[in-house]
């Protein structure tokens, strides 16, 4: 048996905090060719932590590029040479400004688009293989921006069930998944409701159920809180969280507001088509300046701590909550 071929490669965001170990800390992975499951090996800069987990590959994306024509036939490139990588079980943040590519690059990952160069693959399965196409979208869903154009019955729990209907699942297991799905939402009490009687974020939470019910490994939202109040905008991102951290599911969650940016395990930053940065909560949001020149938004608590360390008052990096600013503020 020939000796297998490795590749090292590192990856700029950070682990997240183990018992008795600095919080920041180096990733590497070291992923076997061919292999889908690379060994995430965390250490911290001074090496007196390390420990390894097993993590499989849900999307891969490696030098895509998606160029389309416009109106007076010229090419326009929305993407360029992009590389991003959304291990199983991530909650993945992507922010920019309007028309910087994040939501083309969002509907790669369930083959709504495909790309004009480069590879988009989903659990190895190659988005531009035609026989991959149902299968992708199976393991993953999509939740898009309005909830009015994704609710079809005038039931709640019938629209749930729309999607399994349509993949042919018996009734019986139709009606499991109805209701562990609305359950999963908080919303199992509105189940014989009509759906446009409910609230935006209501709306929102049972598109979402309807994704469930499809039992998805992985939920896109393309800024599923843009149309919603600011009650709404939690009641959603309450759910997703939830999601992802209990039930595991993989979340890659498009957004303008920051402070939901600030809930994930990590963020890439996109403009004008290209991958700026990726990194943890922590290490893009203490980029104040940098993020304010790209046109974009920081949580207010970093921007207070960053304006306070800049007039002087010794506060420490990368603040980005308004408990983190409290309890600085408060000793």
């Amino acid at each position: 048996m020939g000796k297998r071929d490795t590749k090292q490669r590192n990856i700029s965001h950070l682990g997240k905090k183990e018992v008795g170990c600095r919080e920041e800390q180096k990733i590497s992975y070291q992923e076997e060719a061919g292999n889908t499951k690379p060994i995430q090996t965390i250490k911290n800069s001074d090496s007196s932590c390390e420990y390894k987990i097993d993590k499989e590959v849900m999307i891969d994306v490696s030098h895509m590029s998606h160029v389309y024509t416009d109106e007076m036939g010229n090419p326009v490139h929305a993407l360029k040479d992009v590389d991003v990588t959304i291990y199983k079980g991530e909650f993945v943040a992507i922010i920019g400004t309007n028309g910087s590519g994040k939501s083309t690059l969002a509907k790669h990952f369930n083959v709504l688009l495909t790309p004009s160069e480069g590879t988009v693959k989903v659990l190895g399965m190659d988005t531009q293989d035609p026989a991959h196409i149902w299968d992708i979208r199976q393991h993953v869903g999509m939740v898009f921006q309005n909830p009015d154009n994704q609710i079809v019955a005038a039931v709640v729990e019938e629209d749930v069930a729309f999607g399994p209907e349509n993949l042919g699942i018996e009734p019986s297991e139709i009606r499991r998944r109805v209701d562990e799905a609305l359950k999963a939402v908080n919303m199992s009490q509105y189940a014989l409701h009509a759906p446009h009687l409910l609230s935006g974020g209501q709306k929102q939470r049972i598109a979402i159920a309807g994704v469930l019910a499809m039992k998805p490994d992985c939920i896109i939202l393309d800024e599923p809180t843009a149309m919603l109040d600011p009650r709404g905008r939690k009641e959603v991102l309450d759910t997703v969280r939830r999601l992802n951290k209990e039930e595991g599911i993989t979340v890659v969650y498009i957004t303008h507001f920051m402070e939901e940016a600030a809930v994930a395990d990590r963020i890439v930053v996109m403009k004008n088509g290209v991958k700026l940065q990726e990194g943890t909560p922590r290490q893009i949001f203490e980029q104040v300046d940098t993020l304010k020149q790209l046109g974009l938004d920081v949580p207010v608590a970093a921007e207070v701590a960053s304006e306070l360390i800049k007039r002087g008052h010794a506060l420490p990096k990368g603040i980005i909550t308004n408990e983190e600013l409290g309890d600085v503020l408060c000793r």
